[in-house]
């Protein structure tokens, strides 16, 4: 087993993951920018490597600075966690090259199924059901040949793709063009790759997913599946394990199961990966691609499994094998996770940096929370706004979201804005109590209801209106304009919803 593994991400994954190394008593190094010296992955580390500025390109996305602290403080191994270097295939090869394990596939792995058009060719290969859609990038003249031969509404997606970025939703020829230059252009800041590709688009579809675990003496098994199709700018944002539609149909998740293991065989692969389907209104699933690292909701499974999958990653990373077969993988009770970000939900989740004046957090029976936030820390501007990862588990599903409903409740952050308030509302909305989920959920949510908490520029006018509400009521009926009183009243009624 190793003796010491670098961490090669911040916030709450590198926090996560720390935990575990600590438990398996491998001491941990961590890296940071400048933007990231009091965060709280640093504090937790055994060691810390300042390698940039705070800019991820200069920092976090630098194979050579990351080497170089590997090897100044004699790492063995290297856990990149998701995002930033995590399905680079170049960096798992330099890792290699530098003599230290990269705790992940293999950079042939990665090639194979990090890009989504090889992964759509792989998947197709070995059997398994794909979205009908191109196999390489294209140009405007593919684009618009493949939408007149398909129809509209279609999506481009970035080949190097992730977490919605560089994707575009266009429902005619006319916004082609436009929509392929935004999302070659956003590709390339994201991924340094503007290759982009398209899918024909399934209306609202549900997105779920299948964890896998291999290692290298070729043994692999699936860990069942999560629903990921609570999203915002096609980014997830509630996970659940199991799904409510796949549970109680086993012949559905094993036949999930299966073509997901077909999909990661054919391409070698081992250690941890997620291939994720659509499912349309018929229970069809379709390969959509495969995440070739640890997910950012993996909690949900862990909670349902009993299993730590950062735990299976070293291990397996180590050289050995894995400790169960498929039949002995067993699914009980019911998780459901939040991701907490600073952000304004009812300003099209716009991110709200900044200082954190007060927070208390859930606590008690059945609560998971992997966060990397302290009172008095200042949420950076330069990176992804997520807070903290609140996750429940329960004996059954409305017992699991009445619990996430009472952690919610519990949970308090002051100083920012944050989506607290609004998955309150999402958990207790009766569509989503009744299972009846698809990735177009949250643009119909708002458009029946009203927000639960005022943005505070709001919440002043309201308490303003209040005062005055109350000053019109003791004044004469002749001191008043005619309707002032309605006026003011539907504002303090109104805002304070």
């Amino acid at each position: 087993m190793f003796r010491k593994v670098l961490i090669a991400n911040r916030g709450e994954i590198a926090v996560r993951v720390m935990r575990t190394l600590r438990e398996m008593g491998i001491a941990t190094v961590a890296v940071y920018s400048d933007a990231d010296r009091t965060s709280l992955h640093v504090r937790m580390a055994d060691e810390a490597e300042h390698v940039g500025p705070s800019p991820s390109a200069e920092s976090y996305l630098r194979i050579d600075r990351i080497l170089d602290a590997a090897r100044k403080h004699g790492a063995e191994a290297i856990h990149p966690g998701y995002g930033f270097l995590s399905e680079n295939a170049d960096f798992a090869a330099a890792c290699e090259d530098a003599g230290m394990v990269f705790i992940g596939p293999s950079a042939e792995s990665i090639r194979a199924m990090g890009s989504k058009t090889a992964a759509r060719r792989t998947a197709i290969a070995a059997g398994t059901p794909v979205v009908p859609g191109t196999d390489r990038a294209v140009t405007l003249e593919d684009a618009r040949e493949f939408g007149r031969v398909h129809g509209y509404p279609v999506l481009l997606k970035a080949v190097a793709g992730g977490g919605g970025k560089g994707m575009r939703r266009v429902d005619r020829e006319g916004e082609l063009e436009a929509a392929l230059r935004d999302a070659s252009s956003e590709a390339e800041r994201s991924f340094r790759d503007s290759e982009v590709y398209m899918e024909k688009l399934i209306e609202r579809p549900r997105h779920i997913e299948i964890q896998l675990m291999g290692d290298r003496h070729g043994n692999m098994v699936h860990l069942g599946e999560r629903e990921c199709s609570i999203q915002r700018r096609h980014q997830k944002v509630v996970e659940e394990c199991p799904s409510p539609l796949v549970e109680g149909h086993p012949e559905m998740r094993q036949a999930m199961g299966e073509a997901a293991i077909r999909a990661a065989r054919a391409a070698g692969y081992y250690n941890a990966g997620t291939v994720e389907f659509l499912v349309d209104p018929d229970r069809r699933f379709y390969f959509l691609e495969m995440n070739t690292r640890l997910q950012v909701e993996h909690p949900v499974t862990e909670l349902v499994t009993g299993l730590d999958l950062v735990r299976l990653q070293v291990e397996i990373a180590a050289g050995a094998r894995l400790p169960f077969r498929q039949e002995e993988v067993s699914w009980r009770g019911s998780s459901i996770e939040c991701r907490i970000y600073a952000e304004d939900p009812y300003n099209n989740f716009l991110p709200y940096p900044g200082k954190l004046t007060r927070l208390t957090r859930p606590m008690g029976p059945g609560i998971r929370l992997d966060g990397c936030v302290y009172d008095g820390w200042t949420v950076p501007m330069e990176y992804d706004p997520l807070l903290a990862k609140l996750a429940v588990w329960a004996s059954t599903r409305d017992e699991a979201i009445a619990r996430m409903i009472r952690a919610l409740r519990e949970y308090d952050v002051g100083g920012i804005r944050t989506n607290i308030g609004f998955f309150r509302q999402i958990l207790e909305d009766a569509d989503f109590a009744a299972g009846r989920l698809h990735t177009g959920f949250i643009d119909e949510f708002f458009a029946r209801h009203v927000p639960c908490e005022a943005p505070a520029e709001l919440q002043a006018v309201a308490a303003l209106a209040a005062v005055l509400h109350a000053s019109a009521r003791a004044a004469a009926p002749s001191d008043r304009p005619a309707g002032v009183s309605a006026w003011l009243a539907a504002g303090r009624d109104g805002l304070l919803r």
